[in-house]
């Protein structure tokens, strides 16, 4: 199986596609091997799995963890589509404030990695979405943060339907990048 590695406008984020061959049964694709990722320099040791299903106009996010608990992922859309979104949260970097953005769907098998240090949400854009993701530490509720998804200061691009997303209660309270520990 062959991957591409891809970075995006925040080199640290990669966006990453697979091959996939199908016939008449159906179809099948590798979606992780460790030492081809490390090869292209996205050596993490992965250690959760997540799975989550959101409605049409659900946004989660923009979720992180502090260290020493920040978490790199990869992240996949395995059935419908997301607007899926990070933000670099490092400050001591000239990307700090940046974000990348990419459409994933079941059908373009596109997978994004995102860093530690890096905040992470998404949009549903279809019926519903079926999200998969790997996680490089354990999730911690001592270490769990977040900033408001429509924070004036990062502009966000969102391809809302409707004028206000669905979120979590938490999603909802989440402070602004300039009031959030990080």
């Amino acid at each position: 199986m062959a991957f591409s590695f891809k970075p995006t406008e925040l080199p640290e984020v990669i966006e990453v596609e697979t091959q996939s061959f199908g016939d008449e049964r159906g179809f099948f694709s590798e979606t992780f091997r460790a030492r081809t990722f490390a090869d292209a320099g996205i050596d993490v040791p992965f250690v959760q799995d997540n799975h989550s299903r959101s409605v049409r106009g659900v946004l989660r996010g923009l979720h992180y963890q502090l260290a020493p608990k920040a978490q790199a992922k990869l992240v996949r859309c395995v059935r419908g589509a997301i607007w899926d979104v990070a933000i670099d949260l490092r400050r001591d970097k000239h990307t700090y404030k940046r974000w990348v953005a990419r459409e994933l769907t079941e059908s373009n098998r596109k997978m994004l990695f995102i860093p530690a240090g890096f905040a992470h949400g998404f949009y549903t854009m279809s019926d519903s979405a079926d999200v998969e993701y790997k996680q490089s530490d354990y999730y911690s509720p001592e270490h769990e943060r977040g900033i408001r998804w429509d924070d004036s200061s990062l502009v966000i691009t969102w391809p809302l339907r409707g004028s206000t997303p669905i979120l979590s209660e938490k999603d909802a309270r989440y402070p602004t990048l300039a009031n959030a520990e990080h």
